[in-house]
């Protein structure tokens, strides 16, 4: 057991593991308890299976209230149910207007009302243990047929479909973090494209997941921070099988390469919340394919489930893999 000083940004898996272990019997209630890899836990109630998630936003203060409803409604439609409960734990640092808190709430009550979801409570407070605003939200949504699906039930030979192009949060948050430095070295529209990438394209993936799971998908996965790379790497370990994926046929969104690439910064890497990995059964990709297209998705399979471990490209040697998210690396917390 080692007592190394961690890097800012994700617990290394095995440390991840580790903690989230509790010693004790998983009760019978919980149907998914915290586990590498999968996006929220899963409790069983009366009325179905109640699907629980829980997720901080502290890189950027752009928007923060919205775009903490978003991630974290991400990670409740990935497992196939629909957001409807919202909790916020709001962190203010000293200094702030009450305009500021105003705007952060109206904002995050129209993200929830795109949702037909409700905030039902939380906490709120200005501290100095803060110096900007974090926002701890928890979603919780209900599958009543008490089914759910999640990133383990990737099974071998199983098509992953990319929905959505990545990076675009990556994309509004270099905008915000790196607006000056990147003056004169992409094009001016670039940039402003880039700023507002969280509502156009926008990072949520509610749709294509509600939507992906009425088609067959048996599981789904919203990669967030390391990007792409990270949500590859975490299906395909969470399922103990290998992933093998075509380079060529990963959806890019070009304000966010090109400001990666400007920043030497690697789009693999890069927070990727707004693409969603939805793995289906190689008899049913076709035709969910055809189906997400005709009605609106910029879709593509990606990957396929193949037998050993790892996460390689088709025309050979492993998909790069990251500590931690290549905005973290650039720009340490996201001060």
């Amino acid at each position: 057991m080692s007592d190394e000083v961690l890097e800012v940004g994700k617990l290394p898996p095995e440390l991840l593991a580790e903690v989230l272990v509790t010693g004790r019997p998983v009760p019978p209630e919980l149907l998914l308890p915290p586990t590498v890899g999968e996006d929220a836990g899963v409790v069983s109630v009366q009325a179905g299976a109640l699907i629980a998630a829980s997720d901080p936003v502290t890189l950027t203060g752009q928007d923060v209230g919205a775009h903490a409803v978003l991630v974290n409604a991400n990670d409740i439609a990935v497992m196939g149910a629909r957001p409807r409960w919202f909790l916020a734990t709001v962190l203010l640092p000293p200094g702030i207007t009450e305009n500021a808190v105003r705007a952060l709430y109206r904002r995050m009550h129209e993200a929830l009302a795109d949702l037909d979801a409700v905030l039902v409570g939380g906490h709120v407070e200005v501290t100095d243990a803060v110096r900007r605003t974090v926002v701890v939200g928890h979603m919780l949504g209900l599958r009543q047929d008490g089914n759910f699906a999640r990133t383990a039930a990737l099974e071998l030979g199983h098509v992953v479909v990319q929905i959505g192009p990545a990076p675009v949060e990556g994309a509004a948050v270099l905008a915000a973090e790196a607006g000056a430095q990147l003056e004169g070295k992409v094009a001016a529209a670039t940039l402003v494209e880039a700023e507002g990438a969280l509502t156009d394209p926008g990072i949520s993936v509610v749709d294509a997941a509600l939507r992906a799971t009425a088609l067959g998908a048996t599981a789904m996965h919203d990669p967030t921070e390391g990007g792409l790379s990270a949500g590859l790497y975490e299906m395909a370990e969470t399922a103990g099988i290998g992933l093998t994926v075509s380079a060529d046929a990963v959806l890019w969104y070009a304000p966010g390469r090109v400001l990666a690439e400007a920043l030497g910064i690697d789009p693999w890497g890069l927070l990727a919340s707004g693409a969603l990995l939805a793995a289906f059964p190689a008899d049913a990709a076709e035709e969910a394919l055809a189906t997400l297209t005709a009605e609106g998705f910029a879709c593509a399979p990606i990957a396929r489930a193949v037998e050993g471990s790892g996460v390689s490209f088709e025309s050979g040697g492993a998909v790069p893999r990251f500590a931690r998210d290549e905005v973290i690396r650039a720009f340490g917390a996201g001060d």
